[in-house]
């Protein structure tokens, strides 16, 4: 056995490898689903029909709804870290060339990105199960950004008010781009906007001293 309790891939039984497929197959589904009708209007009986299971099936993979949108929301997650290929959000202005590459990462997969943008709209409304994962999102990016942004701004001393406002302003710029981009695609070029955005904050902040190209 593995540390996390999974068996060595050696040992994993046909069974077991049909299983970890089925609830990929799931997630992937409900992505879909959640991303072109929203979490209240997307339905398991859909989900399902796409996959080729029952109803039943999927609740045995996941026991609720609720559950399914929270996993689908980590699912999102870790496949940013795994196609760009890293194991954790880098610092200091390496951070920012990141986020300029997933933009451009997210150019080539509008399906994650309609997916994000619905659901994260969604979850301000009332007793929405994907609300306080969002919320707890945003509260952590910010302070990854503020750090990273305190990282790059040193000797410049912008202030915690004015870090803190940068933060929220790169996150509001990149999630913005990405709806008004679904909307018409033609007309916005994710990457090169992000990259535009990111540099005017941080122009703002150190005098033009720091430059996210990814």
């Amino acid at each position: 056995m593995t540390d996390s309790g999974t068996p060595p891939m050696g040992k994993v039984s046909a069974r077991q490898r049909r299983s970890v497929q089925r609830r990929m197959d799931i997630l992937r589904a409900a992505m879909g689903i959640f991303g072109r009708r929203g979490y209240m209007r997307g339905s398991l009986i859909e989900i399902a029909e796409v996959v080729g299971i029952t109803h039943a099936g999927i609740l045995h993979h996941f026991g609720s709804k609720d559950e399914l949108l929270l996993e689908v929301l980590r699912y999102r997650d870790e496949a940013d870290f795994e196609e760009l290929a890293v194991e954790r959000l880098p610092e200091g202005l390496e951070l920012f060339d990141h986020l300029v590459r997933t933009a451009r990462l997210n150019a080539t997969r509008p399906g994650i990105v309609q997916s994000y943008a619905v659901l994260s709209a969604e979850s301000v409304t009332d007793d929405h199960p994907g609300q306080e994962w969002f919320r707890n999102r945003f509260a952590g990016l910010r302070r990854i950004l503020a750090e990273a942004l305190r990282e790059v701004c040193a000797g410049h001393e912008p202030g915690e008010e004015r870090l803190d406002a940068a933060a929220s302003v790169i996150i509001a710029l990149m999630d913005g781009l990405q709806v008004q981009w679904l909307l018409d695609r033609e007309a916005v070029d994710l990457a090169y906007a992000t990259a535009l955005g990111i540099n005017a904050v941080l122009a703002d902040l150190t005098g033009g001293k720091a430059v996210a190209t990814g």
